[in-house]
């Protein structure tokens, strides 16, 4: 088959399955202009539970697909690739946690989504790059853990009063992202607006004009006179970027803003999955209970 056959094939599949299929910001272009619904981890995770659909095909990586059945157990989670990880998210165990809760006893954890269900379910309260300040402000207590981004940990830390103790993780694809690609690209594009992710190395955080999520970003692009823009993230989020600001320019700083996991999952991977009903990610109750009591903590903490 071609590749509008198997569009087409993919879209009459998740028809008759009656399937949703939730891509990333970070997945490839067809990918993404396949999916009904695109956005960052957790918006998808929640349209995965508001949706009266039975079967989900989650588009990102595990953790993703993992919220997704946190939040949806009633729910067919598929995950077209079952080896599309998150290097950040294995930089923490379960196990690994519990030990180093021991050396701050009492102190609440505040995990990133960029989590395994099992990390989340030893957590107090989730967060996202996009709430993370509000999340760890809204807490009583003076000491925090941040988990498993020490840079957006950092970011937090920077406007929070409050001790706060970083796991040492991060995401591989941001850390790449040096000060001296900031800069270059700054210089060769002087008129540009630099905008980053919060997962970035604190030194590039720095040099940036705005510091957002991935959803920040396009709210930022839309809303902003600016004509150009240096994108301080994974460069699929320039599809959409692009698509929805047409007269505008979208620079990507280094070509190492890429994450070879999202750029795993195929048209091809799509269709498989729906044709088979599988690869299925699903999480045992023992975790899901404990985990989706950290999510809801977060999504009552109120919003700006």
């Amino acid at each position: 088959m071609n590749e509008n056959e198997i569009i087409s094939e993919i879209l009459r599949l998740a028809d008759e399955r009656d399937a949703l299929i939730l891509a990333h910001n970070y997945q490839r272009d067809e990918i993404q202009e396949l999916a009904h619904i695109t956005g960052d981890s957790l918006a998808l995770s929640m349209e995965a539970a508001r949706t009266d659909k039975p079967v989900i095909v989650f588009c990102g990586v595990h953790f993703m697909a993992e919220s997704a059945a946190i939040l949806a157990p009633e729910k067919i989670v598929l995950l077209p690739r079952l080896d599309a990880g998150c290097p950040m998210a294995d930089m923490i165990t379960a196990e690994g946690l519990r030990e180093f809760k021991k050396q701050y006893p009492g102190v609440p954890v505040v995990t990133y989504v960029n989590s395994s269900a099992a990390v989340k379910a030893e957590s107090d309260i989730c967060c996202t790059s996009s709430n993370a300040v509000n999340v760890v402000a809204s807490l009583a207590e003076p000491e925090v853990i941040l988990a498993p981004d020490r840079n957006l940990g950092r970011y937090i830390a920077d406007q929070v009063d409050k001790t706060c103790y970083f796991w040492d993780g991060y995401c591989p694809t941001h850390e790449r992202f040096t000060v001296e690609d900031a800069k270059a690209a700054q210089a060769y594009h002087p008129d540009a607006l630099f905008m980053a992710h919060p997962e970035c190395p604190p030194e590039v955080l720095a040099l940036a004009d705005h510091i957002c999520s991935t959803s920040g970003m396009y709210t930022f692009a839309q809303e902003n006179p600016a004509q150009q823009f240096i994108v301080g993230t994974e460069e699929g989020i320039l599809y959409r970027l692009r698509k929805e600001n047409p007269d505008k320019e979208f620079i990507l700083p280094t070509t190492r803003l890429v994450c070879p996991n999202m750029k795993l999952t195929s048209l091809e991977d799509v269709l498989k999955a729906l044709q088979t009903m599988g690869p299925r990610v699903t999480v045992a109750e023992e975790v899901r209970i404990p985990a989706k009591v950290t999510l809801d903590r977060m999504l009552a903490v109120p919003r700006d």
